[in-house]
């Protein structure tokens, strides 16, 4: 059963940066899109950024464009979001997941940035 571990998040003032990580257990890894999502209570879950399986497409939401990076390392297995200039409203908990044909969701990670 393929297992999405994410990590990195915390709590961070308005302007901060963290760095998400999401890693996967799957031998496919190399094969597949991922994406960061995220979601606040009541809320859906939204995609923020994806990433082809070669790294070399990215795409954004236009709420995190230019402030949020995503990344992918085929020998660790593992999606990194980078993400700066935090505002509040980026608060939420975030997973990563393919974009389509969902595995298993993870956990998450707690982001939460304060005023």
């Amino acid at each position: 059963q393929v297992q999405l571990v994410e990590s990195g998040g915390g709590l961070v003032q308005a302007g901060g940066s963290l760095r998400l990580s999401c890693t996967v257990s799957v031998s496919t890894f190399r094969l597949n899109s991922f994406g960061w999502y995220r979601q606040t209570p009541g809320k859906q879950r939204e995609l923020v950024a994806s990433i082809g399986s070669g790294g070399g497409s990215t795409n954004y939401a236009d709420s995190v464009k230019g402030r949020f990076t995503i990344s992918r390392d085929g020998a660790k297995n593992t999606v990194y979001l980078q993400m700066k200039s935090l505002k509040p409203e980026d608060t939420a908990v975030y997973y990563c997941n393919r974009p389509t044909f969902f595995f298993s969701w993870g956990h998450g990670t707690q982001v939460t940035v304060s005023s």
